[in-house]
């Protein structure tokens, strides 16, 4: 499979680039986009055969979930089991931004996109390009780092387009995405978590959720 690469602008992308990875996306491809949060791989959650090709594509284990970017909090809502009052302090606070937050998946997310544990992570970016290809397709997006699995994750496009080349349908190069990895807690507990810390710090967290 040849993978193709455009040229965009991160912060003012043209609608012919942002149109043509959405025509990637509904045919059940992979794009890599830029973001906030460096460089990540998107597909349609609900198309299983695009989530096998994710996996594939990293050489991810199926049993490690696969994070869902949203466009805003009410799309975040219709994929959550149960919304807590954790979920709207961290989303006012660190939405849109680097902070992945794991929540119980709704019946609405295949149980292959949760890794067969029925949590997911869900994310509002803060970037251009994420949120023009969000709302030009109406629906959530697996995000998940554009890396093979065990290597760091790239921050150019040029960088995914030789690491990933042929495992991916198209390569979006808005140039160095030059932020930090996101920051990953899991609130499915009665105690929060961090599993991963990123660009928002553990301490800022806590502060926010002191006595949640």
């Amino acid at each position: 499979m040849a993978t193709d690469l455009i040229e965009i602008d991160a912060d003012k992308p043209g609608m012919r680039a942002i149109e043509r990875a959405a025509a990637v996306v509904r045919r059940g491809g992979i794009v890599a986009i830029p973001t906030d949060a460096l460089y990540t791989l998107v597909c349609d959650p609900l198309n299983l055969h695009a989530v096998g090709r994710i996996f594939a594509a990293k050489g991810r284990r199926e049993e490690r979930a696969l994070p869902l970017l949203v466009s805003d909090v009410v799309m975040a809502e219709e994929l959550v089991r149960e919304v807590s009052g954790r979920f709207y302090l961290l989303a006012r606070h660190f939405w849109p931004g680097a902070l992945t937050i794991i929540v119980p998946g709704s019946q609405r997310v295949p149980l292959k996109v949760t890794g067969n544990t029925g949590r997911l992570g869900l994310r509002q970016a803060q970037s251009k390009v994420a949120t023009a290809l969000l709302e030009r397709l109406g629906q959530p997006l697996v995000s998940t780092s554009a890396n093979l699995s065990g290597q760091p994750t790239c921050s150019s496009g040029i960088e995914v387009f030789g690491a990933m080349d042929g495992r991916l349908d198209l390569v979006l190069d808005g140039g160095r995405a030059t932020g930090l990895g996101a920051t990953t807690i899991d609130i499915t507990e009665p105690y929060w978590r961090v599993i991963k810390e990123g660009a928002v710090a553990e301490k800022d967290i806590a502060e926010v959720l002191k006595g949640s």
